[in-house]
């Protein structure tokens, strides 16, 4: 498994494993189509520092970052526990030494304990009003 920069031939890729990654959390509403997947997938690429899992086959997993904060991290259902998470939150680590936050929803406790086991610890907690899908969620953060 190899770590590299997001390219714009990811965006189908990265955008099939976000679909598929919320298809795997049913409280979670679909309020994009794929071709919506596609275009938020462009805009990250874009506009943000991009890390994909590729094991030659495939992307894996995907982590995105901004100046202070992994927007996103996501690995493949058939990939989890097989250390690609851990691979880009290292990576993550390594790219934000000061430190970072980042949110997940509450009810993803698989994300929350592999966070915990990391060493992030959780910051708050929230209604979720503030995410688009209105689903109560956790802010964590790693402070190195």
């Amino acid at each position: 498994m190899r770590l590299r920069s997001g390219e714009r031939e990811d965006i189908a890729p990265i955008a099939l494993l976000l679909r598929t990654s919320y298809d795997r959390m049913p409280y979670i509403p679909r309020l994009h189509t794929a071709e919506e997947d596609l275009a938020y997938v462009a805009g990250l690429l874009s506009d943000h520092e991009v890390w994909v899992a590729d094991d030659g086959e495939g992307v894996r997993g995907f982590a995105v970052l901004s100046a202070d904060q992994l927007l996103q991290i996501h690995v493949s259902p058939d990939d989890q526990n097989r250390g690609v998470g851990s691979l880009l939150l290292d990576k993550a680590k390594e790219r934000l030494p000061e430190g970072f936050s980042l949110w997940v929803f509450q009810q993803n406790t698989g994300a929350r304990r592999f966070y915990e086991r990391h060493g992030l610890e959780l910051v708050r907690e929230t209604d979720g009003q503030g995410n688009e899908e209105n689903e109560p969620d956790a802010q964590y953060a790693w402070r190195p």
